[in-house]
């Protein structure tokens, strides 16, 4: 069977079945209990997420001609996500709920809470929630509200007429946003015990008290999910930062695609609901439990238990590698140092660009700005460099999904006070992560570089695994400015020597290099694949790694998220291994390790911005960076490769069927052997 032949996984399924690993964690008794918690919540808030974006995108794709997406595909993906979501709520009532409720800590409704309590829940309704209660009823006058992406409302059937004799029965109540969705009550009137209120529950308690003189006979709370990419024509806008300033204001309110009522909801609200949508009955999602499972973070917050949490973890300082209290310039002189994060801390970093900033002999600094959130320490410090008057280029990518308005805000900032800001290139995402800093010594300019596999946000950098790269390499260097000049300027410029640059040549050495790993098996020489990447769903190097595989090469694939190869097919994909490792941090560095002989001129390890997905490698600016220092190389070999390669407690195996299963409920986990191996002495 030729690989152009394999059917390849579906892509939603492979995300869903990544969400599915995941919530398998809040199942694990050797994870604390909050944090079992907190996998269910993750598990929620990437679910809207694929219903925002990726089912959407499925759903338009399904109504184009001639297009390779069916609506039999939808109803496939359609029932995966309800029974995904039917176990979610499954686990959060049966398991996790109930060994919280034994270790003290409560949700109570309005049957379970005694008399003080009640009357605590109703002077917190009178004095925080009623004031900001507008209930709508419905009639020619009041057509059904505009209802934004995921804000969470009440539906009501009243009884009886209107203050104006008029039998006007449905009536909506938003759930204020600015108000917190989980309450603790106070430690007197709660029995020694942690107890909390749902928001929901102090409303549906009083609901009846927003319509005198009527009754509530039946009620829902309910959530409309929308299709929310922010969609601009960049060919025909004049300025795409002010185009999508404007997109923002009418994303909230994009075609919707997923209904959620809980399962109490008579069925006439419901079908009335999913007509005011425009919805077929299979975007209705029942859920036994909270609408939106996401705002149960708070809960995880407020709770005074810290056995029930990871041990905080304190990333470590490299002392031996990059001393503290002397000049990072001086030590990049020296070699290049690798940060491996979140075991190593992300402060290195933060450090470099402070220097930067300080330096009087520093001239320029140009960084790439993909996420870095709201708040920056790192945005912080290039708005001062420009102050100072250093030249700052900064390449803010405004398309960063769900991060644009940040970024804007970012991008306004930074031109205010002179920095110069681009925004890449239009069609193409900018998702390379470099910083780089000019510095003026004696006679001559040196450059100094920072390549990361992740974002500089050092936030996420404490959560995240990823790997950083400081160099002062004259041929790194000089790639990285390469890009800089190309992003800015537009022009043609040939190509980096080191780096691979997408969309112009790093799939097609991606697909050069598992040619040349094929070759070298079909000659009996070593030949050997390892990739940890996020995703992998580009057909063309799919099918380089099947016929590197056919060739007898050993290939083990590191994969978190979604995977279309199909692992494990007799005489197909039988030599191809591949793992998803789910822990405590998200796995997200990006690493390419290629053999294809005995030498070591046969071998190259790459470490990247970009994932092994179409997207990726045509669609984006991204960058891969080749580690030649041989003591660096093995160093992301032995850490960010090999423990992944071992883990049995929090790795995965996929299947040819496109479904994972646990390795292992004991054993090894790389991610706390990692912790254990940087921790401070």
């Amino acid at each position: 069977m030729s690989p152009s032949t394999v059917a390849l996984l579906n892509r939603e399924q492979a995300i869903l079945e990544f969400n599915r690993r995941v919530l398998a964690q809040a199942q694990r008794a050797d994870v604390p209990l909050l944090e079992r918690l907190r996998y269910i919540c993750i598990v929620s808030s990437n679910l809207d997420e694929f219903f925002e974006v990726r089912f959407a995108d499925m759903l338009d794709a399904a109504r184009a001609p001639d297009s390779v997406v069916s609506n039999r595909d939808v109803e496939r993906v359609g029932r995966a996500a309800h029974a995904l979501i039917d176990q979610q709520y499954a686990i959060f009532n049966e398991q996790v709920m109930p060994a919280l409720q034994a270790a003290s800590i409560r949700i109570v409704n309005h049957a379970e809470r005694n008399d003080e309590q009640r009357r605590w829940v109703a002077k917190f309704f009178e004095r925080e929630v009623r004031p900001l209660l507008v209930p709508v009823g419905l009639d020619p006058a009041h057509p059904f509200p505009q209802v934004a992406n995921k804000s969470l409302h009440f539906i009501a059937k009243l009884s009886g007429k209107d203050a104006f004799g008029r039998d006007n029965r449905i009536a909506i109540v938003k759930v204020p946003r600015v108000l917190p969705r989980v309450i603790k009550l106070p430690a007197m009137i709660s029995g020694g015990q942690q107890v909390f209120v749902l928001l929901t529950s102090v409303i549906r308690a009083h609901l009846e008290e927003l319509f005198p003189g009527r009754q509530v006979e039946s009620f829902s709370q309910f959530r409309v999910t929308r299709d929310s990419d922010l969609e601009v024509d960049e060919e025909e806008i004049a300025n795409l930062r002010h185009a999508l300033r404007s997109g923002l204001t009418t994303r909230h309110f994009g075609r919707a695609v997923r209904l959620e009522v809980v399962n109490t909801c008579p069925e006439e609200l419901s079908r009335f609901l999913l007509e005011q949508f425009a919805l077929p009955p299979a975007a209705l999602y029942r859920v036994n439990g909270p609408v939106n499972l996401v705002r149960l973070n708070e809960l995880i917050d407020q709770s005074d238990a810290p056995e029930m949490r990871f041990t905080p973890h304190e990333p470590v300082w490299p002392q031996g590698r990059l001393p503290r209290q002397k000049s990072m310039f001086d030590r990049l002189k020296k070699g290049d140092v690798l940060l491996h994060h979140p075991f190593e801390s992300f402060e290195p970093v933060v450090q470099f660009l402070r220097e930067a900033v300080d330096d009087p002999d520093v001239l320029a600094i140009k960084q790439t700005i993909y996420r870095t959130g709201s708040q920056s320490v790192l945005m912080d410090l290039l708005i001062e460099a420009a102050r100072r008057g250093k030249e700052v280029l900064a390449v803010v990518e405004l398309k960063a999904r769900f991060d644009e308005e940040a970024n804007i805000n970012w991008a306004e900032r930074l031109e205010a006070v002179g920095a110069q800001v681009v925004y890449g290139i239009v069609g193409l995402k900018t998702h390379a992560k470099m910083l780089l800093v000019t510095r003026r010594e004696g006679n001559k300019l040196r450059r100094y570089v920072h390549l990361s596999t992740g974002n500089y946000n050092p936030k996420t950098a404490r959560l995240y695994t990823d790997l950083g790269y400081l160099s002062a390499d004259s041929e790194l260097c000089s790639d990285a400015d390469i890009v800089f000049r190309q992003l800015a300027s537009l022009s043609k410029i040939k190509l980096p020597k080191r780096m691979l640059l997408a969309p112009f040549n790093m799939h097609e050495r991606m697909v050069e290099y598992l040619g040349r790993v094929e070759a070298a098996a079909r000659e009996g020489r070593p030949a050997r694949v390892v990739l940890k990447i996020n995703a992998l769903t580009d057909a063309a190097l799919i099918e380089g790694l099947l016929r590197a595989g056919q060739a007898g090469a050993k290939i083990d694939l590191i994969v978190r998220g979604a995977c279309m190869l199909p692992p494990g097919l007799p005489g197909v994909s039988d030599n191809i291994l591949v793992r998803s490792v789910v822990g405590r941090f998200l796995e997200h560095s990006r690493v390419s390790y290629f053999r294809w002989g005995e030498d070591d001129a046969d071998e190259a390890l790459y470490l990247s911005s970009a994932d092994w997905m179409s997207r990726n490698m045509f669609r984006r600016i991204e960058l891969a960076w080749p580690v030649i220092d041989a003591r660096l190389r093995q160093r992301v070999i032995d850490e960010a490769l090999t423990p992944y390669l071992h883990d049995s407690l929090d790795a995965w195996q996929l299947g040819p069927d496109g479904h994972s299963t646990r390795i292992s409920d004991s054993g090894i986990s790389a991610q706390q052997a990692l912790v254990r191996r940087f921790k401070p002495e």
